[in-house]
């Protein structure tokens, strides 16, 4: 059983058809990422997991239990956090007011100090800015913000939406690092991600999406090696 089912879903904004029967699986301790161009159906597949956007059609499974109809912050307690797209901070908080609030969910604040300690060794530029209102930190910084803060609840699936989106080439490198890193302490990723390169190259499986629907899953050496993923997203012809 995989750690997350999403069998066949169809999800709607209003009348427009977002995803078409979109059909994936992560295994638990994977890297999966989801790939294509604007407009794909990438975001709204990460949404529509997260319980932010309902299927109309289709189901999906965590951990066995279905949640198509869960909302997204009982989704928390499950084990499920998501970065969004855009980062989402509270821009008007301090960084520890941000992190504070990622661990809500968390039922024995005994432990908050430890999951402080854990996201400051992994970002200790917020632990030197944690005082610092976080509307005033740089874009990479509020990215480190981001996942440090869906960090703090102890997910077991982190959904990742575009975390190099606005980032200087050095800092993409920087924020990816850290992607394998969280994954090697046990935390599942499921990373939508516009740079594909930078995205097969760490993943171990990913899909290709078109207009709402798949029309490519592999493994991520194979799909490197994937004549119209070279041609379409990694620039070569």
């Amino acid at each position: 059983m995989a750690m997350l089912e999403v069998n066949n879903i169809h999800t709607y904004y209003g009348n427009i058809h977002a995803l078409k029967g979109v059909s994936i699986t992560v295994e638990e301790k994977e890297i999966v990422t989801l790939i294509g161009g604007n407009g794909a159906g990438k975001t709204s597949t990460l949404r529509t997991i997260s319980g932010l956007l309902k299927p109309r059609l289709g189901d999906i499974y965590f951990e066995g239990e279905k949640i198509s109809d869960t909302p997204a912050h009982e989704l928390v307690y499950k084990g499920i956090t998501m970065v969004p797209e855009g980062r989402g901070i509270f821009a008007r908080l301090t960084v520890f007011e941000n992190l504070d609030m990622g661990a809500y969910s968390q039922p024995d604040r005994f432990t908050f100090d430890d999951d402080l300690d854990r996201v400051y060794q992994l970002f200790p530029r917020l632990k030197e800015r944690e005082k610092q209102v976080s509307g005033t930190l740089s874009g990479g910084e509020q990215q480190m913000l981001a996942t440090a803060r869906a960090l703090m609840a102890n997910p077991r699936l982190l959904l990742m939406d575009e975390p190099s989106m606005g980032l200087a080439p050095i800092l993409v490198e920087s924020v990816f690092e850290t992607i394998v890193e969280i994954n090697k302490t046990g935390t599942t990723i499921l990373l939508v991600e516009q740079n594909a390169t930078v995205a097969l190259s760490v993943a171990n499986r990913g899909y290709v999406l078109q207009t709402g629907e798949i029309v490519l899953k592999d493994s991520a050496e194979n799909l490197r090696k994937d004549e119209m993923v070279q041609k379409a997203y990694l620039g070569i012809e």
